[in-house]
């Protein structure tokens, strides 16, 4: 292994896990601020739950589509040129989200925000691939999720939070202005790519590096789990504030908000099972992750909110151990053309986050939480079945 890889230890690996931590965390915040706000956005706009949903589903599903673009270009654009725009980008539509008061408006702003965060993500997770370390990837992969996961918890809380100060436009305001500090950190702190190879832009290659991938059985798995578990993941987060909005809780927006601190358990376990990879393998931790992800639904499904208190934490905690470790396999298994394959389990990922979350609010509102939680428990299953091919 050359000695311009990060190692763990040195000061570029320092410098390089803390930029795409602050990525990571910006990311989020900006795509998952909307969840705890979807009762405020029903009831201001007058649209339904699952229509309210469409302010975060239409941004992932933009996101997740144009990966597959932005993933190419990335081949010959190079790595931190394309994230440090897509963060700019996404920064100043977050701020312009602040300032609509049409439906219609908020949505598109909000797509298009899922178009600038396309350049971020599965670029990440390419340069995690190429300039580290092998020995020392999954507890730099680790580091990233757990990035994402403070994203998520921060943007859910602050959001609540300043809802209940100034409203909905507040909240949006205040967690883009946060994306924009996350920007300056990422620009000053990521050591440019020195493994990245250009490539000639060219659809014959783009077409024929997709094929290659999903030619792969190993890949293939992978994708279908990022579907099932991100799926399931923002469908019970985002009608959770609904359940708990309503009687036997009658709980208000910061107290919601409050309980997205769940989160700080996913930034504990995405690096804890990232570390526990080489001692146990992928496909035990992976089976483990899931199994808690079960446990968590079922406490779910109780009348008494320390019941849903426990069971969302030990939700979280498998879903980010399992995210953790599947993401990382993909550039373990990809053969070439790394940013393609994050970028198509990132796509699978985030059309989970669209479809299954949308759908999930038609279930709640026609069949109730129970039913909700049962389907959210099949995919889980289906997901533990295939991790048997791994």
């Amino acid at each position: 292994m050359s000695a311009t890889h990060l190692t763990r230890g040195s000061a570029g690996y320092r410098r390089a896990t803390l930029a795409l931590f602050c990525a990571g965390f910006a990311t989020f915040a900006m795509l998952y601020c909307v969840q705890p706000l979807l009762p405020l956005l029903a009831a201001h706009f007058r649209v339904s739950a699952a229509s309210s949903s469409l302010a975060l589903s239409l941004t992932t599903l933009s996101l997740a589509l144009c990966l597959l673009v932005s993933g190419a270009l990335a081949e010959s654009w190079g790595r931190k040129p394309v994230m440090a725009a897509a963060l700019g980008l996404a920064a100043m539509l977050g701020i312009a989200c602040a300032l609509v008061e049409e439906w219609g408006s908020l949505l598109i702003l909000r797509a298009l925000l899922g178009l600038a965060l396309s350049g971020l993500p599965a670029l990440a997770m390419a340069y995690v691939g190429e300039e580290f370390d092998p020995e020392a990837l999954p507890a730099a992969m680790g580091l990233y999720i757990g990035g994402t996961a403070l994203g998520g918890l921060l943007g859910r809380l602050l959001a609540g939070l300043l809802s209940d100060l100034g409203g909905w436009p507040w909240a949006l305001g205040g967690i883009a202005g946060l994306g924009l500090l996350a920007l300056a950190l990422f620009i000053w702190l990521l050591p440019p790519s020195r493994h990245f190879t250009a490539q000639p832009l060219s659809l014959r290659g783009l077409l024929r590096n997709f094929v290659l991938h999903l030619s792969n059985p190993r890949l293939r798995v992978l994708f279908a789990l990022a579907f099932l578990l991100m799926g399931g993941f923002v469908a019970l987060f985002n009608y959770v504030g609904f359940r708990l909005a309503g009687a036997p809780f009658n709980l208000s927006a910061t107290v919601i908000g409050l309980l997205f601190t769940v989160y700080l358990l996913g930034i504990f376990s995405a690096g804890w099972a990232g570390r526990l990879v080489p001692r146990f393998g992928a496909r035990q931790v992976l089976h483990g992750g899931i199994g808690l992800m079960l446990l968590g639904v079922a406490l779910c499904a109780g009348p008494w909110l320390s019941a849903v208190v426990i069971g969302l934490a030990l939700f979280t905690l498998g879903f980010f151990a399992a995210h953790a470790v599947a993401s990382g396999q993909v550039g373990i298994h990809a053969q070439g053309a790394k940013a393609q394959a994050s970028a198509l389990y990132l796509c699978a990922y985030y059309l989970g986050s669209s479809l299954v979350g949308y759908v999930g609010g038609y279930v709640w509102e026609h069949a109730g939480w129970l039913a909700l939680l049962a389907v959210l428990a099949s995919l889980f299953v289906a997901a533990g079945a295939l991790v048997r091919r791994i």
